[in-house]
């Protein structure tokens, strides 16, 4: 669509929003309905018209940034994918993000979930990321997927001290004394850092309280926004950054964007999704005033 057409559009919205405003302080009610429809329109714009909007690294997501950019390369990165599909349009930019950057860089990655669904959502993403974008990369020897386990964080109880007291193969059936990734590895205080996607239990809070601090191994991760602030507390101490919500997701995918010339064509969903989001708070924000507005003038007219 032209950019005469988004003009028009946009003026559609803020003409409406100045008739909304008169009606209002007129002492007419505005319908519900119409506030929705504001917010639908305000939505469909950036995603017709393709708006983005241009993030900045915030320090609790460069703080991941500059973690995982500074190892030395062939590092050993565990992600675990602690969601679900109901969850992956928020959070799935975050796994996707780390796992690229991650095998940019040079790093073993170690791909695991506490959820039922982290095995095949893992194994999508090594189907949609890896081998397509990394070729070279062996599973076995630069990445591989253990899959998951039942037990929560009784899991990670276990594998802090050993992990073939729980995994025995990977999510192939092969034997993990026999794949070169797992040479040298006994546990997960054997990991240089661990990424840990997801916004529900078990998830970051269970790796801060039976893996990072028992261990005393770096974590960061990323969550959903909803459950983003019970985190916070951990940072910076026992979280070295978090990824909160879609935000989280597109100052990180902004990030690599500007520093490796490989990701400029990369499938952005975090940042895509930041234009509809924007449009639609400012539109919240504007209904926030012009109610604020009306009950003042309302209380003004009946003194």
């Amino acid at each position: 669509m032209s950019d005469i057409g988004l003009i028009l559009s946009i003026g559609v919205i803020v003409v409406g929003l100045l008739w909304l405003t008169i009606r209002s302080l007129t002492g007419r009610e505005v319908e519900r309905r119409i506030i929705f429809l504001f917010i639908g329109i305000s939505v469909a714009i950036p995603l017709l018209f393709n708006i983005t909007v241009s993030e900045k690294a915030t320090p609790i997501v460069k703080g991941i940034y500059d973690k995982v950019e500074n190892l030395p390369s062939g590092s050993k990165i565990l992600i675990s994918f602690d969601y679900g599909p109901s969850m992956a349009p928020e959070v799935e930019p975050m796994s996707d993000a780390f796992l690229r950057h991650a095998l940019a860089k040079g790093h073993k990655v170690f791909i695991m979930g506490l959820w039922a669904t982290g095995q095949s959502l893992g194994a999508a993403a090594v189907d949609k990321i890896v081998k397509p974008e990394f070729p070279d990369k062996v599973d076995g020897v630069d990445y591989i997927n253990i899959g998951y386990k039942a037990g929560n964080q009784g899991v990670l109880n276990v594998i802090i001290t050993d992990f073939r007291k729980m995994y025995a193969t990977d999510v192939n059936g092969v034997d993990l004394d026999s794949v070169e990734i797992f040479e040298n590895i006994r546990s997960l205080k054997d990991m240089d850092l661990i990424l840990c996607v997801g916004g529900g239990f078990p998830g970051i809070k269970e790796w801060v309280l039976f893996a990072a601090d028992p261990g005393n191994i770096p974590l960061a991760g990323g969550s959903a926004a909803v459950a983003t602030p019970l985190l916070y507390p951990y940072y910076p101490k026992q979280l070295i950054g978090l990824l909160g919500g879609i935000k989280g997701a597109a100052e990180y995918e902004s990030e690599m964007k500007k520093n490796y010339p490989r990701f400029a064509d990369m499938p952005t969903p975090g940042l895509n999704m930041m234009g509809p989001q924007t449009l639609a708070h400012m539109v919240v924000m504007a209904f926030i005033v012009i109610g604020n507005l009306s009950f003042f003038f309302a209380k003004r007219r009946k003194k």
